[in-house]
């Protein structure tokens, strides 16, 4: 049940604040809320009337997309199937670079500037849109609520980027404060800040932790290291999202916070895009957003096939994405799911493109093939491991004093059997690791890239 003070910020701190930025989350939430129980059919055919309004949009309207459609000879008014998409080209990061200002909508409203850390080595500046904020809100705000918790709910958020980091305020202290939210920087995971994220975590006893599953699993596997107990404080769901959830860190964290694991999928640019349900599937958050799946000539993979993820978001009419390459691969899939949304799933997210490396004969392989030799030595505390070219992959190891030296020898002849025998293999310890400038951990970063 709701308690009081969460009440007061869902129903009107909350309301008004979203109100005072001129966002419609509050109305789009309520219909999303009713959307999501509708059948598989109804659902189609509003999503096929929202793109085609979406792209006669922004053909009348945006320089770049009223070109495109010229020349291509596409006409958005005849669009009646999801498919029509396959006629447009892919919109890619070089793109979007190259064509900034004409992808700028006529008369559009207020933008915000925003970019990408550019961990897959293409930061990417672009702008978002009034709209598309509001549904990105709407749409985490519908998905935190299946869980049972709401926005005024204790939260925790252990977070690494830039934006949010930057932007605390006046203002935004006061609406986090308001709105019982709490920041922990996960780019400072130091031992001696581990500990004070640990307390702030059994003193603050949030219904919900919000973060990357890298830290939240570094901060749960730090105090099990002190044999401090965390899984008594109340916390009712873990929501993790921006990186690849392992199994292993699902494990961790719901074990030792005693709580649930909700695994999200989205990306600044792409869109708040899949939210995993209690029911355990990652449901797209269909209404504004088409997946694709593609395979590396482009053409489309089939349901339970990998492939690339490309996203249209159709409330991004001011600077839109259409068939936008995210760089990430994943599985679609036709199941439906037992919690009763009509909302497609997305199967599994495999990761981006670079959490993946390529052995010296051209086969492709997630990094885990690499990550379990390496995970699983006694006295290895944190490693990442960097495929520079096809001839050349780095191991970085932090180890403490039960680190056998002999476990280097395997880690090579491990990763050799996998990548080919003639390739490098480095191994070297370090103090430290660094995360990315997002604050982010990256266990595999490949330089190799599989999909072109």
């Amino acid at each position: 049940m709701m308690g009081l003070y969460t009440a007061l910020c869902a129903n009107l701190l909350f309301p008004l604040h979203e109100r005072l930025k001129h966002h419609g989350s509050v109305a789009l939430r309520r219909q999303l809320e009713d959307s999501q129980w509708w059948p598989a059919d109804r659902l189609e055919r509003h999503r096929i009337e929202q793109l085609r309004a979406f792209l006669g949009q922004i053909g009348r309207t945006v320089p770049y997309y009223r070109g495109l459609f010229a020349r291509e000879g596409f006409d958005p008014s005849r669009v009646d199937t999801l498919a029509a998409l396959q006629a447009l080209p892919f919109l890619t990061k070089s793109v979007i670079r190259a064509n900034v200002e004409q992808l700028e909508a006529e008369g559009h409203g207020p933008l915000s500037r925003y970019n990408t850390g550019g961990s897959s080595g293409e930061p990417l500046i672009f702008y978002i849109g009034k709209s598309r904020k509001s549904h990105d809100v709407a749409a985490k705000w519908r998905a935190t609520r299946w869980w049972g918790v709401d926005i005024g709910d204790p939260e925790l958020v252990v977070w690494g980027s830039p934006v949010e980091l930057g932007a605390q305020d006046r203002i935004r202290q006061l609406r986090d404060t308001l709105m019982r939210s709490h920041l922990l920087p996960a780019f400072e995971m130091s031992p001696a800040n581990l500990d004070r994220f640990v307390d702030t975590i059994r003193r603050a006893r949030p219904a919900m932790l919000f973060g990357y599953p890298s830290s939240l699993s570094l901060i749960a596997q730090h105090a099990r290291k002190k044999g401090i107990a965390m899984d008594k404080l109340g916390i009712k769901v873990a929501f993790v999202t921006s990186e690849k959830l392992y199994d292993e860190q699902r494990r961790t964290i719901a074990e030792t916070y005693g709580c649930p694991v909700a695994n999200g999928y989205g990306a600044r640019d792409a869109g708040f895009i899949a939210h995993e349900c209690p029911s355990g599937s990652l449901h797209i958050s269909a209404e504004d957003i088409i997946v694709e799946t593609v395979r590396p000539d482009g053409s489309p993979a089939a349901r339970g096939e990998a492939g690339e993820i490309v996203v249209t978001h159709m409330s991004t009419a001011d600077f839109p994405f259409v068939r936008y390459r995210t760089g990430d691969v994943g599985v679609l899939s036709d199941a439906s799911c037992a919690c009763g949304r009509g909302l497609p799933v997305l199967a599994e997210v495999q990761g981006r493109a670079t959490d993946f490396v390529v052995a010296q004969d051209g086969t492709i392989m997630h990094g885990l093939a690499l990550i379990y030799t390496v995970r699983d030595l006694p006295g290895v505390e944190r490693f990442k491991i960097v495929q520079h070219s096809r001839d050349l992959t780095e191991v970085l190891l932090v180890t403490n004093a039960q680190f056998d030296p002999a476990s280097e020898l395997r880690i090579m002849n491990d990763f050799k059997t996998r990548l080919g025998q003639a390739v490098e293999v480095r191994v070297s310890r370090v103090n430290e690791i660094l995360p990315e400038k997002s604050g982010k951990f990256r266990y595999v970063v490949s330089h190799v890239a599989p999909l072109t």
